[in-house]
Formats: C-alpha cells, sequence, structure tokens
C-alpha cells in the first residue's frame, strides 16, 4: 500500500500547482512551462524507479523546491517572463503604477522609466499605468528604484497567475439535479475551445481567445452541473507571460461591465496590489468571486486572489469525500467541493481524467448561481449555501473543509 499512496503525495510534496496540468492532458496555457514541466516529468520518472520506501527524506527535500521552481519557469522564457523582488514571476520590464498623476508620471520619466500604457478599468474605477523598466536595469532593482522615487505610492511588478490543477483519477460529472441554472456565471483562466457552449469570450492576453484544455475542462463542468450563461475571459492567449495580474484585473472589468455576478477563478498566484483593489471593486459591484486554494500543499504560502477578504476560497475533496492531500491554503477556506475523480473535456472534446482545486470552484459556483436563480441575496445567500452544504470533518466550520462540502450530490459516484 505504501507505494500508491506515496504516488498520490508527490504532487503536494513537489509542490506542482502549476505544473500538472500537462501531466493529466490539460497543458498550462501559453508554453512557457513546456520545458520545466519535462524536467519535472524526468524527476518524478526518477523517483517512481526507486525503492519509495526509502527515500523520504529526498521527496522531502524536493518540496522544498519551490523557489527554484519559480526561477525556472521566468528561465524558461527569459525575454518575457523574470522574478520580482519577492521572487515571484512577472512580465519583464513590467511595473504597474496606481492613481498616476502627471507629477508622478514626470518622476517616472526621470528616472528612466517609459510610459507603456494607462488601461482605463472604467467599471472599476482604476486606472493602472504600465511602465517600461530603464535598458539593462533588473525588475526587482526597478521596482525598488521606482519606490524610493514615488513613497506613498502603489507599485508592483504584473505578477503571474497559474491555474490550479494536479493528477488526476476518473469520474462522472452530472448536472445536479437536472434544473438549468440562469443566473451567469464568469470564468477567468485559459481560453475555452467551441466544444463547449458560452454566451461571450474575450480575450485579455496577446493571441486570445485561444482554446485551452484547462479553460475548456473549467467551462465543461458549468455546463455539465446546469449553467446555460457562461462568460469566458482569457487571460492566457498563447502569451508565455499570460496570467499577470493587469490581465485579470481586465477580466474582472468586463465580467462586471457584462453584469456578470458570479465569477470562478481557478488561479492562483501571489499577492498583488491591483488585483487586491480589482477584487474588491468588482465585489463592491455585487459580483460574488469563488478561488482555488492551489495544490502546493497545506505548507505553501497562501493562495490569491482566493485568501482576499470576502473571496469564497475552495478547496477539493475525492470521491470519498475526503480532503485532496495536495490541497494548498488560504487565510481563510469557506467551502469544499469535488476535485478529484472527475473527468471533463479538453479543448478536442475528449474526456480526460482532473483533479485539483481548480475543478472544485466551478462546482461551488454553480451553486452559488443556484442560490441566486431563487433570489438569494448577501447574508440570505450565505445562509442557504451552509444549509446545503455537508458537513466533513470537525463539527462544524473547521479549516480543512470550511464551512462543508457543496455540489456533493453533483458526481455521478
Amino acid at each position: 500500500m505504501r507505494r500508491p499512496l506515496l504516488l498520490t503525495m508527490l504532487p503536494a510534496l513537489l509542490g506542482l500547482a502549476t505544473l500538472a496540468p500537462a501531466q493529466i492532458g490539460l497543458p498550462q496555457p501559453g508554453p512557457v512551462l513546456d520545458p520545466v514541466i519535462g524536467a519535472v516529468d524526468r524527476t518524478l520518472q526518477r523517483v517512481r524507479e526507486t525503492d519509495l520506501s526509502a527515500p523520504l527524506r529526498s521527496v522531502a527535500e524536493l518540496a522544498r523546491d519551490r523557489l527554484d521552481r519559480l526561477r525556472a519557469i521566468a528561465r524558461a522564457n527569459p525575454e518575457r517572463i523574470e522574478l520580482d523582488d519577492t521572487g515571484a514571476p512577472a512580465r519583464r520590464g513590467v511595473i504597474l503604477l496606481l492613481d498616476a498623476d502627471p507629477a508622478a508620471l514626470d518622476i517616472a520619466r526621470a528616472q528612466g522609466f517609459t510610459i507603456m500604457a494607462s488601461d482605463g478599468l472604467d467599471a472599476l474605477g482604476i486606472m493602472p499605468t504600465s511602465l517600461a523598466v530603464p535598458d539593462g536595469m533588473s525588475l526587482a532593482r526597478a521596482l525598488g528604484k521606482l519606490r524610493a522615487a514615488l513613497p506613498g505610492k502603489t507599485i508592483s511588478a504584473d505578477t503571474l497567475s497559474f491555474p490550479s490543477a494536479a493528477p488526476a483519477r476518473p469520474g462522472t460529472p452530472r448536472p445536479a439535479d437536472g434544473a438549468a441554472i440562469n443566473s451567469a456565471v464568469g470564468l477567468i483562466d485559459g481560453g475555452v475551445s467551441a466544444m463547449v457552449a458560452v454566451t461571450d469570450r474575450r480575450g485579455f492576453a496577446a493571441g486570445a481567445p485561444s482554446p485551452s484544455d484547462h479553460g475548456t475542462a473549467i467551462a465543461g463542468i458549468l455546463r455539465d452541473v446546469g449553467v446555460r450563461r457562461i462568460y469566458a475571459a482569457d487571460v492566457y492567449g498563447d502569451d508565455p507571460a499570460g496570467g499577470g495580474a493587469l490581465a485579470i484585473a481586465k477580466a474582472l472589468n468586463w465580467l462586471v461591465t457584462e453584469k456578470v455576478p458570479v465569477i470562478s477563478v481557478s488561479l492562483v498566484g501571489p499577492p498583488n496590489p491591483l488585483l487586491a483593489r480589482a477584487i474588491a471593486a468588482t465585489q463592491g459591484k455585487g459580483a460574488i468571486i469563488l478561488a482555488a486554494v492551489g495544490n502546493d500543499g497545506p505548507a505553501a504560502p497562501p493562495a490569491y486572489p482566493a485568501s482576499y477578504p470576502s473571496v469564497l476560497a475552495i478547496t477539493g475533496v475525492d470521491g470519498r469525500n475526503r480532503a485532496l492531500i495536495e490541497a494548498g491554503r488560504a487565510l481563510h477556506i469557506d467551502y469544499a467541493a469535488p476535485g478529484a475523480d472527475l473527468l471533463a473535456r479538453n479543448a478536442k472534446g475528449d474526456l480526460r481524467g482532473v483533479r485539483g482545486t481548480s475543478f472544485a470552484v466551478p462546482l461551488a459556483a454553480a451553486r452559488v448561481a443556484a442560490a441566486l436563480d431563487k433570489g438569494q441575496q448577501g447574508p440570505t445567500l450565505r445562509r442557504a449555501l451552509d444549509a446545503e452544504a455537508s458537513d466533513l470533518g470537525r463539527k462544524g466550520a473547521d479549516k480543512q473543509f470550511g464551512r462543508g462540502l457543496l455540489c456533493g450530490a453533483c458526481v455521478q459516484r
């Protein structure tokens, strides 16, 4: 029994939340991670070929390589990605400045920065300005220089987020009760192929919208459980540096413009001030945001946007209602939903086994949309979700399953 258990644990021990989609037939949107995925596959193969009863120490050492993997992501496409001053992957040579006024822009120019664009996110009331870093200067150094020149201003890199998926065993999702869910759900992910019908799709990265397996799987799960109005925002396209905070903010702005009341985000990244403000502004317009806690294991740093206040942080369980061993963490956990023993369609329409907190999010989002269909709002909505949720683990809300399991009946076992 030890060998299967340890193989199941490997994704969590290795911290593969940003890498695993390609290993289950759901490639990472954008080509940037291909070299990294190949290296991880070779490492996993070497581990599988060893006696797993002995090398637990070396596997545990692999769990500590998170920073090395982040550096590897940047090295995989150095023309488009570099690490910021916190070690997070970000768009190379780009700094985001919020609330820029003419005086601040003059100071930035005097420091050698070039104004690239100002993106009016009108529905959110935010105006981020993208600045190009001076030639030959690292992103980390440029951030420090600009912050020193503009004290009090909100300045950050355009940090990247990645889909939250991991290796899988199959099951069959089905509509929860056969009834159509009419409240719209927006998804922010990779692009959705024509294999899944959506109400509208938009792109917020180079080459977007462009079909991806991960985005198609998320949209397909929404359709499987009854959601009929889906707005798909592609923040990856074919850009190696897709999934940036600015792209996600633009996607939120579009969904607010379309008055989409429920937003499913199966992406995980570091905290980012632009994203935090965009999330808060979106919530201020009445939208409910659900986000995955990721698959880097319980010792990983808190996942964002799941950790932002009032975002519904969703974790995953397997077909026996056990917490996914690789499930990450957020500063709060609201609900669990099925995240393993599932089938979902890839961009070609083929059914593939999927696993990860990515796939729990659309199931939970569908239940929020169904509650909205019944006129539940605000505190009443939360009470309705709590009444529907099945208590798991310790009695009452806990740090592993949150307030209980949503959509447990959505999956045919």
